[in-house]
């Protein structure tokens, strides 16, 4: 998924540290949902796309495990993971602060995440 994410990016003339941010705040929305959205279930599948707009990047992720709302986490206080030496937390947090717009839609059995990211494209 990085690897696709990082090909199609560049394919669209995104820089380099643009690509880096977006792979990292896809790749941790993804790991996330299959870990625990999925319980790690093999079977379960989850589709990402990419559409490029005038003004950025829509990433739509889509599954079909259990829903989480990503826009209205409420974002853990950092001095309370560290003293309590939690290891999560933090990405949802990272997400929120690479993308420029998140939504989220849930129904019985599809969640749909689309991430936006506005860019300028190089050329």
């Amino acid at each position: 998924m990085r690897k696709y994410v990082t090909e199609v990016l560049a394919d669209h003339h995104v820089s380099e540290i643009e690509t880096n941010m977006m792979v990292l705040a896809v790749d941790e929305v993804c790991a996330n949902i299959i870990i625990h959205g999925h319980a790690g279930k093999d079977f379960e599948k989850v589709s990402l796309s990419i559409d490029f707009k005038t003004e950025g990047v829509q990433f739509e992720i889509i599954d079909y495990g259990h829903a989480f709302d990503i826009v209205n986490y409420e974002e853990p206080i950092i001095g309370e993971l560290i003293k309590n030496k939690n290891k999560g937390g933090i990405g949802i947090m990272l997400v929120k602060k690479i993308m420029d717009s998140i939504e989220f839609q849930s129904t019985q059995n599809k969640n749909v995440l689309r991430l936006f990211k506005k860019v300028t494209f190089e050329d």
